[in-house]
């Protein structure tokens, strides 16, 4: 990096900062997506059956028999919250985005700058 001002080498920094914050948050709402998409159909599944029908859930390494109404109630309570956090991931991946550009954007006219200087 000779040649280049602490202020872009900065920039640099936090640039690569931004992009790992930006990974780490794509990769959550991406786990989240895959959870809310899994209570979504075994909602779905358990609304097709009849209310009659035994409903076993998994807590830890025991399988436990719960009422089928409470069930469906837990997981729209469940899909609900995630669905809000990957809205929140969502407003965070757009936030670091930008700010991803605009460093990118400081950056390339900083070091182009140093490339071309102006002629006096």
């Amino acid at each position: 990096m000779n040649g280049v001002s602490p202020k872009v080498q900065n920039q640099i920094a936090m640039i690569q900062q931004v992009q790992q914050q930006l990974g780490t948050i794509i990769q959550q709402k991406s786990q989240f997506e895959m959870m809310a998409k899994e209570a979504r159909k075994a909602e779905a599944e358990l609304g097709s059956i009849s209310e009659e029908s035994e409903v076993y859930v998994t807590i830890g390494t025991v399988m436990m028999k719960q009422d089928r109404d409470k069930v469906i109630a837990d997981l729209t309570e469940k899909t609900e919250t995630l669905e809000l956090r990957i809205k929140s991931l969502e407003k965070q991946e757009k936030a670091l985005t930008s700010k991803f550009e605009q460093l990118q954007a400081q950056i390339k006219s900083a070091l182009e700058s140093v490339k071309t200087p102006s002629m006096n």
